[in-house]
């Protein structure tokens, strides 16, 4: 007589884990906007690849047909959803990506009552003694993060601060990526993809070619992002 064997159950392992986002923000006339990103398809063809993009439609009044339209509009170049935020949610359907809420802010509120404490200027560093090879991602979106050595081409260095390179800039850097205006990219020879700063952002067509291969740093001026030599 055999013994009957006991089902196990099979244990639900969750994890968080974080991505960072591109987050859209059309704007009227929708064309347009969707010309802008052709644009920058154009220039950067793997500008989107393989990341995660959410859509915020709370700057437009865009109907359930004009959503779809608009999803099937970024579907079409290759551009995939991942969630939705600012609209209600009577207006999607079960065929389209969630109603996404709780993301984290890219504006840094100062706190009136908080006393600044000389503990709290000092910023996390993350310090990384090889290169970033192709295909390789570092997020660090705590502070600065320094490299010693250089940055492939594919790579990508995302950080809440600002982003020093001791060699090449091939790949992608990302800096102040929690709202940090103040935040800038350095590096020792610059050839980057895309260079991003608290969303603003240039591609390797928009660097100008007289900086190619030279040290230079960008940074914010406003809504402009600026590159300039490294002397």
């Amino acid at each position: 007589m055999e013994a009957a064997v006991k089902p196990q159950r099979q244990m639900v392992r969750l994890r968080g884990r974080s991505y960072v986002a591109f987050v859209f923000t059309p704007t009227v006339p929708v064309q347009d906007w969707l010309h802008e990103i052709d644009a920058t398809i154009a220039r950067s063809p793997g500008f989107f690849a393989g990341r995660p993009v959410v859509i915020d439609l709370s700057s437009v009044d865009l109907s359930q047909s004009g959503i779809g339209h608009l999803l099937t509009s970024l579907q079409d170049r290759n551009i995939r959803v991942l969630g939705i935020e600012g609209v209600e949610e009577a207006k999607l359907t079960p065929m389209m990506p969630p109603l996404l809420s709780g993301g984290r802010s890219c504006v840094v509120e100062p706190t009136a009552t908080k006393k600044p404490e000389a503990k709290s200027e000092t910023k996390p560093t993350l310090l990384l003694e090889n290169p970033v090879r192709s295909g390789q991602t570092v997020i660090f979106p705590d502070g600065d993060v320094t490299i010693l050595g250089s940055v492939g081409s594919g790579a990508e260095v995302v950080a809440g601060g600002s982003i020093h390179v001791y060699g090449a800039l091939r790949g992608r850097a990302m800096a102040g990526v929690n709202g940090h205006t103040s935040a800038r990219i350095y590096c020792q020879k610059i050839e980057a993809e895309l260079l991003a700063i608290d969303g603003f952002y240039q591609t390797a067509d928009d660097i100008d070619a007289a900086l190619r291969g030279r040290p230079a740093q960008a940074f914010l001026q406003g809504n402009i992002m600026r590159i300039t030599a490294l002397n």
